[in-house]
């Protein structure tokens, strides 16, 4: 048998339990092959986005074509908070989204995002590992399979101004990308409004928002250096991107193909936290050439954060329950 023979006979297999659903029975056309679109929230130059392009690159390898993975970038198929909806209801068959963007529908899916709590990558990877099964197992009983997740770097705060403590934001339109943020500008004495990544920019040159707390990597893809003047490197999370596949579509697959998805997925989720540690420092050195002050946060900024953090964890683990504790335990 010929290279091109075998690598056709390959794909047959693999395409023998890929295509689309009717009535719980796969039927495609023979020769064809499998083709699933997944939206993400972040432009190109987004390492997350990057990282889920190897990803779809390697499936495509693996299966020598035969699932072929469109990946709709920066909100252009479906905007963020339109796309874990889409995996669930088979509009999409795989999707990435922000995990606790989704916390005011289970307080679990909130579990990166409280300050103070977990504030280093080793610490967030331990506090990612004793929450997945959970997180697992809520999208399992919402038609989907979590593939794999990545961390954000640490969060920080902008500014427009000298900032000594989080007091000198009361008043402020702060920027919220999730409930916990919403809450931490609440608890901060500011306007909590909620604005996607991709709208960050507008949103300070028109006055919308005045502060936000985020990543270095936001800052450098929303060019922060051309609207606001300052950063303070305050490490408050990590919160942390998940991947998506709308369960009747991944048992669709056949056994081989899974396992290609699994492995691609777990070689991602290394990649992808290795990457987002790597990256941290030269966002901030890049901001720092770019004019904004870049500063670590002063004493009273970090008692801030800390009581608010308390109080956030205390509320988050209330909401959580039984579960959320055993996640909280995974970090001692």
């Amino acid at each position: 048998m010929t290279k091109v023979t075998r690598r056709r006979a390959l794909q047959l297999v693999a395409l023998s339990a890929l295509g689309s659903t009717v009535s719980g029975k796969i039927a495609f056309a023979q020769g064809a092959s499998a083709k699933w679109d997944m939206p993400t929230p972040y432009a190109d130059g987004n390492f997350h986005t990057r990282n889920v392009r190897e990803f779809v690159a390697e499936i495509a390898k693996e299966t020598s074509g035969a699932l072929d993975i469109t990946v709709h970038s920066n909100g252009s198929l479906l905007k963020l908070p339109e796309i874990k909806r889409g995996v669930q209801t088979g509009q999409v068959q795989a999707g990435e989204t922000l995990v606790s963007t989704l916390a005011n529908e289970d307080a679990i899916f909130g579990f990166d995002s409280i300050p103070g709590v977990a504030t280093s990558y080793a610490q967030s990877r331990k506090l990612y590992t004793a929450a997945r099964p959970f997180l697992e197992k809520r999208f399992e009983k919402q038609g989907m399979v979590m593939l794999f997740s990545v961390a954000w770097p640490p969060q920080g705060i902008y500014a427009k101004k000298d900032l000594a403590s989080l007091a000198d934001l009361k008043g402020t339109k702060f920027r919220a990308y999730n409930p916990a943020t919403a809450r931490f500008a609440e608890l901060i004495g500011a306007s909590p409004v909620t604005i996607q990544a991709a709208e960050i920019a507008q949103a300070f040159r028109t006055g919308v928002i005045d502060a936000m707390i985020t990543s270095g990597a936001t800052g450098v893809d929303s060019q922060a250096w051309d609207y606001l003047t300052h950063y303070y490197d305050l490490s408050a999370f990590l919160p942390q991107n998940v991947v998506l596949v709308n369960k009747a579509s991944f048992d669709a697959m056949p056994a081989a193909v899974q396992a290609i998805l699994r492995k691609a997925a777990a070689s991602a989720e290394e990649r992808g936290w290795a990457n987002s540690a790597l990256l941290d420092a030269g966002y901030k050195k890049t901001m720092a050439e770019k004019g904004i002050k870049v500063q670590p946060a002063p004493p009273a900024m970090i008692a801030d954060v800390k009581k608010v953090g308390e109080t956030m964890a205390a509320e988050w683990t209330k909401r959580a329950g039984a579960d959320g504790e055993t996640i909280l335990k995974g970090l001692s």
